[in-house]
């Protein structure tokens, strides 16, 4: 009984709000309203609390974390690992005001002999490749989106022929301002420490073997991550704009610092996410008049 009246209750309530007001509110856990235009979106834990503890003024409203930062309105949300999660989010972002998504979080590093990159370095991707299953769905439900991105033939075909795997993957790119604005702002403080790079999207942290190290080292693609492959395809589906500052945390395939294979974290990384907070905070005012 008191399951029905609770159900009864809620049924009233919805009656009062729209759809995409619901949306907003079931995944995010507070109003359309009490989102702000630029949303940081990091998506581990650590990263999360290092930009929280630095918000002035702060609001938080469900999983929304609202304050300043550089003097300028920002939402920070956690994503959470993963496109699908990720996805969910940006679901509900282009159901409010939002329309400047930044994503700052840690990428992985393909190991190749004498590697340039570093553990620590930060990376801003120039492009994504759609190697998740989220993007696929998208791309499915959306078909005219294809003809506005650009593909490759899977590189790890090469490796293995198998039937499940995609034989073409599409690329995402971020918006370009936003891209260069971040990089410059990296430049200024840390020209040794910063990247653009093209980068892989994947859904499956355990699955890069020797076979996924090795046909990515036969590409140009430099460093892995879980999430910004669905963040630009659909800021570009949704007219909203993105981009990602990264930091290399780990190099899958090297034995000394392979998050799956050791337990030793190399100092730098936690350098590398300092850095990239703080540039992605400095470049804010330029962002905001960029737009």
């Amino acid at each position: 009984m008191l399951n029905k009246i609770k159900g009864q209750m809620l049924n009233l309530g919805l009656k009062f709000i729209s759809v995409d007001e619901k949306v907003v509110r079931m995944i995010l856990e507070t109003s359309s309203s009490n989102i702000n235009e630029i949303v940081i979106l990091p998506a581990v834990k650590l990263v999360m609390k290092k930009i929280v503890n630095k918000l002035q003024n702060k609001m938080v409203h469900g999983r929304v974390y609202n304050g300043i930062l550089n003097g300028v309105k920002v939402s920070i949300i956690r994503s959470q690992v993963g496109c699908p999660n990720m996805a969910l989010v940006i679901e509900s972002l282009k159901r409010t005001k939002a329309k400047i998504l930044l994503r700052v979080d840690f990428c992985g590093a393909v190991y190749r002999e004498n590697n340039i990159i570093k553990i620590g370095d930060n990376v801003i991707p120039k492009l994504a490749m759609c190697a998740d299953g989220t993007s696929s769905e998208y791309l499915r439900a959306n078909p005219a989106l294809i003809n506005n991105l650009e593909s490759i033939q899977n590189p790890l075909l090469a490796m293995q022929n198998l039937n499940t795997m995609p034989q073409t993957i599409f690329i995402s790119k971020p918006n370009e301002i936003l891209r260069e604005i971040l990089f410059k702002e990296a430049r200024v403080n840390y020209p040794e420490k910063i990247r653009e790079s093209s980068l892989w999207t994947t859904d499956a942290l355990f699955c890069e073997d020797f076979e996924f190290i090795k046909a990515l080292q036969a590409t140009k693609i430099e460093v892995i991550d879980m999430e910004s492959s669905i963040l630009f395809l659909l800021a570009g589906l949704y007219n909203m704009k993105a981009a990602s500052i990264l930091t290399v945390s780990d190099i899958p395939g090297h034995s000394q610092y392979d998050l799956l294979t050791s337990n030793e974290i190399h100092p730098d990384m936690y350098t590398g996410i300092d850095n990239a907070i703080k540039t992605l905070i400095n470049a804010l005012p330029k962002i905001q008049h960029a737009f």
